[in-house]
């Protein structure tokens, strides 16, 4: 049995080590076209930030520790063509200019995704950024460590952690954002939330700005040195980052005939089966299904990935486990505020034909007189026609992650506001208040479900 694998990030890589460790006999080769292998794209920020000086803590596996379990790494191997009628991949050796075919009996599609590019004038001018692979983020830290200004373009998760890794290694950064408010995926009164408590913690270190594009880059050879808005402004930078999402990398399988879902990302089933005979996808650049809904999305992150990737080589081995999909939780945080969501939102729900009824609720993370306590605001979504928990959002300084992550268990079980009122979470003092704040949401989403019935 050969096994060919195609980019070897998280799910390709987490692939690779499932598949030989099911068929210890078999052949895997996997071809990345980047530089390195198996690493923590989305510790990049943290080390950016200065959290730990060795951007080899990244690495999971070095290309040595997995030849020695016989996986065979090719880096800067490009995959051009999939050649499904005979079974190959046409692979290009990058700087070598040549090209060469690689049988496989099974072949695993991990390529990823990649950066969004805005249409901004002079873009490829030197010290402007993305922030996608482990040489991005050695340039940019180096770049942040002798610098004094940076912009940011894009305001979504990881427009903010960059904004919290510039600030830390004190460059003023402006973060540009065309939207009117941050953090997209939230509702936008969480969305406005997340906003007010960022300014209201700014000082002079950064400055957000909403409704807004960039429009221009201007420097000389250097590199850029000032940032041209749609309203007029000029901004004087070192550097900039952009941070206006990704999109999955899908052009080698659909030119193979491989099927793409109504999200644009490769389709796949439970098994990560394409709809090509032993070609599987797992990954950034697949669609999930979501869960909650029974719909489609594409959520690329690194713990999807890595599930996938694993139900993707177990399949190729020809086992028989499923992956189901996703909640749609994520969660990150900016300079102490954390911002954690779960299942669906409210505009979302609304696009899927759900009406959905929600509260928000404010209140301690913990009791009032321990020192560390802190606000947490969280929304809490149902379903108004049935009363089942649709979504959770989560905003503050204090552990509002941690509420959200226990949501995620009701969405799976399919609870609603009233059941998952009678939870028995834990308290003591320097953990929840009496009444946790979310099952305070939960009395109340119940009790606003309960009027409606009646009335």
């Amino acid at each position: 049995m050969k096994i060919v694998i195609l980019g070897g990030v998280a799910a390709g890589a987490k692939a690779a080590a499932k598949a030989k460790r099911l068929l210890p006999d078999a052949q895997i080769d996997l071809y990345t076209d980047d530089t390195h292998v198996s690493y923590s794209a989305c510790g990049l920020p943290y080390y950016i930030e200065g959290n730990f000086e060795d951007y080899r803590l990244l690495l999971v596996r070095s290309p040595g520790e997995f030849e020695q379990d016989g996986i065979h790494i090719h880096l800067k191997n490009r995959a051009v063509k999939i050649l499904s009628s005979t079974k190959q991949v046409l692979i290009e050796a990058l700087g070598e200019n040549r090209a060469f075919l690689v049988d496989y009996d099974k072949l695993i599609i991990a390529v990823g995704a990649r950066p969004v590019i805005p249409q901004i004038r002079n873009v490829d001018l030197n010290n402007v950024f993305t922030v996608r692979k482990i040489e991005d983020g050695i340039a940019i830290r180096k770049k942040a460590e002798e610098s004094s200004n940076a912009v940011i373009i894009g305001g979504g998760y990881i427009g903010i952690e960059m904004l919290e890794a510039l600030v830390r290694q004190n460059v003023r950064t402006t973060l540009i954002e065309y939207a009117p408010t941050i953090m997209q995926n939230f509702d936008d009164d969480m969305s406005e939330l997340i906003l007010v408590e960022l300014n209201k913690i700014s000082g002079e270190r950064f400055e957000i700005l909403t409704s807004e594009i960039a429009t221009e880059f201007s420097g000389d050879n250097s590199g850029v040195k000032l940032v041209r808005t749609g309203s007029g402004k000029e901004i004087p930078v070192d550097f900039a980052v952009i941070c206006a999402g990704v999109k999955p990398n899908i052009e080698i399988a659909r030119d193979a005939g491989i099927m793409l879902g109504e999200t644009g990302a490769i389709k796949v089933n439970k098994r990560m089966e394409t709809n090509i005979p032993d070609i599987y996808a797992c990954g950034d650049c697949v669609e999930e299904n979501l869960i909650v809904t029974n719909t489609k999305i594409w959520l690329p992150l690194g713990t999807n990935a890595n599930k996938e990737g694993r139900i993707a080589a177990i399949s190729a081995c020809g086992g028989n486990e499923t992956f189901d999909g996703v909640l749609g939780s994520a969660v990150t945080r900016c300079l102490n505020l954390s911002m954690s969501m779960t299942g669906l939102t409210e505009k979302k729900a609304r696009t899927l034909g759900i009406e959905p009824v929600s509260v928000t609720v404010t209140k301690n993370d913990k009791v009032g007189y321990m020192p560390d306590v802190n606000n947490i605001t969280l929304k809490l979504i149902a379903d108004k026609n049935t009363g089942k928990l649709l979504g959770c959002q989560g905003v503050g300084a204090g552990d509002a992650d941690k509420r959200v992550n226990t949501v995620t268990s009701a969405l799976l079980a399919g609870l609603t506001a009233e059941e998952f009122f009678k939870n028995d979470l834990t308290y003591a003092p320097p953990f929840s208040p009496t009444i946790d704040p979310l099952l305070n949401a939960a009395q109340i989403l119940s009790e606003k479900f309960s009027a409606y019935t009646e009335s």
